[in-house]
């Protein structure tokens, strides 16, 4: 009993709210494992921007930002496909491409997603650049027990993890709100200036749980 109490105490401790300003979730091993959980209790979009900055040189397919829910796996993913050089926005299992984005090794990029139901247009900004907008859903939201994995591409609900998929290197700033952010917002966001944080997922108030290898590290910098 005393050793469940324990157990219980420190899986609460490890889902706490913390400030991660100025720090970086470090993905250093290739696995089926390595990933970090973001915590939400909502469970229903009409509307989604998700911002993140990640470091990385793997150059295979990898997942930046996994949202399943009960009834969809890809209810909101975030994918580089190394073979056709394209970032994939997935929405409700529907894909959307976006080429002649350069996505080089080893330095930061900052990438928003955005998606509303209302028009059923999908768009992603990278490094404050805006793709074409394309269209997905319209008048249909996201909803049901929502898991959000870092590290990891879900095939399954909160499972299905595929190391040839998983994500190494370095990953900071996520954020997450349930309305389209203005192009002011993401720009602030991308400059790293004042900008409105996450209503769902806040960076700054962060609520999480790693397994496996990964660490919490201050976030790299070049010294000039």
């Amino acid at each position: 009993m005393k050793l469940l109490i324990v157990l219980a105490m420190l899986a609460a401790r490890a889902a706490s709210v913390q400030d991660l300003s100025g720090k970086m979730f470090t993905f250093p091993v290739q696995n089926d494992r390595a990933r970090v959980r973001l915590i939400t209790p909502k469970q229903e979009f009409r509307a989604v921007t998700v911002c993140h900055r990640s470091f990385t040189d793997i150059k295979r397919n990898h997942g930046l930002f996994s949202l399943s829910t009960s009834g969809s796996s890809n209810s909101f993913l975030i994918f580089w496909d190394e073979t056709n050089k394209e970032m994939e926005a997935h929405i409700m299992n529907q894909k959307s491409e976006f080429i002649g984005l350069d996505y080089k090794a080893n330095m930061w990029h900052s990438i928003c997603t955005t998606w509303d139901s209302a028009t059923g247009l999908v768009q992603l900004w990278f490094n404050g650049r805006p793709t074409i907008s394309k269209f997905v859903f319209v008048d249909t939201a996201i909803t049901g027990s929502t898991i959000i994995i870092l590290g990891q591409e879900q095939d399954a609900h909160g499972g299905g993890f595929d190391s040839d998929q998983a994500f190494v290197g370095m990953m900071s700033d996520v954020h997450m709100w349930d309305y389209v952010l203005s192009s002011c917002e993401i720009q602030s966001y991308v400059d790293e200036l004042n900008f409105t944080p996450g209503n769902v997922l806040n960076w700054k108030a962060l609520q999480f749980v790693i397994t496996d290898k990964v660490l919490v590290e201050p976030k790299s910098s070049v010294c000039h």
